[in-house]
């Protein structure tokens, strides 16, 4: 029997409705001398996977990283002959320029992919990313989009990489001239934190990742802003302690945003997370990345604050702390480029522009996070481009 549909029967036809329930699982540990032969964590990591037989796995390495641990890749090597019953390294270790440059080179995504395919990786094989932030959301877009998601273990090696952009839920790379246009939502398998990496560091990488700590305390959580700004000169003077701290409450209230703000994968127009982020991502095209992303996203913070204060959303003596914080951990409050072409926001150098693109992203009204008061966040819609410009203004004394 063959079913005849005219155009009437068709017009009529119910909608099939599909609803699709997913739960995503992670855990993000935290330790020191991951590559040691006697640490379990990365074994065991690999070891709860139901699937039988030797792990298959590849590692792509952030190669800033490796001027300051020369020894990383004999140790994993090592590692991985030692756990031979668990796990197998199946290629030469891919090593990839570290910083903004990686996520700005389209042929080193084709690389990672080249590297699966050719090591024969499957779904349930996986891939390690190793190094900072840039190098992960590569490595993280790369794995989400071989047969459909290659299960990704991240180890981030940053503070920023550790306590923000390693443990969420988003990859991504630069393309047509705008932060992170192509990317995905795609969950990593797990993600292992080594405080063994952050001794070398250099300065302004240290100070960068306690940027987006900040940004979250202003949003989140006034205790922690008081306990960042009550140890900033700690911080500034490399307390590994007191860092340690701070990535772990970083970390914990950005998953908890995460899991818990019923939008994870960010359907709607808001992104709280992102305050102080749209002036951050202008100014990484504007320098041409000659700020590092956690030095633009301390001017954002502070430009979207001195706002705050002159629209009358926090107090001057708040916005004072902030400032003062941002300050004692040795950020600079201003670039030359936050006061170009102003008066057009139309103009390939204005800073404005960055408003128009964050709405475009997200889709919807304009949506940009301002502080209610230190720990709170609040909506917007409508921004006062003068106010801006008088922010703007402010913080050239600083």
């Amino acid at each position: 029997m063959v079913l005849a549909f005219t155009r009437k029967t068709i017009n009529h036809l119910q909608p099939i409705h599909q609803s699709i329930s997913v739960t995503f699982e992670y855990n993000v540990y935290f330790t020191t001398y991951l590559f040691d032969v006697k640490n379990p964590l990365l074994v065991q990591t690999i070891a709860t996977d139901q699937q039988i037989g030797v792990k298959k796995f590849v590692v792509v390495v952030d190669g800033g990283l490796l001027k300051f641990h020369k020894d990383m890749l004999r140790q994993l090597y090592m590692y991985t002959q030692y756990h031979s019953d668990t796990m197998m390294l199946v290629a030469k270790p891919l090593i990839v320029p570290g910083g903004e440059a990686a996520k700005n080179d389209p042929n080193l995504l084709e690389q990672i992919h080249h590297l699966i395919d050719k090591a024969g990786l499957c779904r349930h094989s996986y891939i390690l990313g190793i190094g900072g932030g840039a190098v992960l959301d590569l490595v993280g877009y790369a794995a989400a989009t071989a047969h459909r998601g290659i299960r990704l273990i991240r180890i981030p090696t940053t503070v920023l990489a550790q306590n923000d952009s390693g443990v969420g839920v988003k990859n991504s790379i630069n393309a047509f001239g705008k932060k992170n246009f192509l990317g995905t939502f795609a969950p990593p398998y797990a993600v292992l934190n080594d405080s063994a990496f952050l001794i070398s560091l250099d300065d302004r990488d240290w100070r960068s990742g306690v940027a987006e700590a900040i940004k979250v305390a202003l949003i989140k959580d006034a205790n922690f802003f008081r306990f960042i700004s009550s140890n900033a000169k700690a911080l500034a003077n490399r307390d590994i302690d007191v860092m340690q701290e701070v990535i772990y409450r970083c970390a914990q209230l950005h998953l908890e945003h995460i899991g818990n703000s019923g939008d994870p994968f960010e359907k709607g127009s808001s992104r709280p997370l992102d305050f102080g982020h749209w002036a951050a991502h202008r100014l990484e095209h504007l320098t041409n990345y000659r700020l590092r992303h956690g030095e633009a996203v301390a001017i954002g913070i502070a430009l979207d604050s001195t706002y705050s204060c002159l629209v009358g959303l926090i107090s001057q003596v708040e916005w004072l702390h902030i400032v003062n914080t941002l300050l004692d951990l040795g950020f600079k409050l201003y670039a030359p480029e936050l006061a170009e072409q102003l008066s057009n926001i139309e103009h390939p150098r204005s800073l404005f522009r960055g408003l128009k693109e964050f709405q475009e992203h997200l889709g919807g009204e304009l949506s940009l996070t301002l502080l209610q008061h230190i720990g709170k966040g609040i909506q917007v819609h409508v921004v006062n481009l003068s106010l801006y410009k008088q922010a703007i203004s402010l913080l050239a004394n600083y």
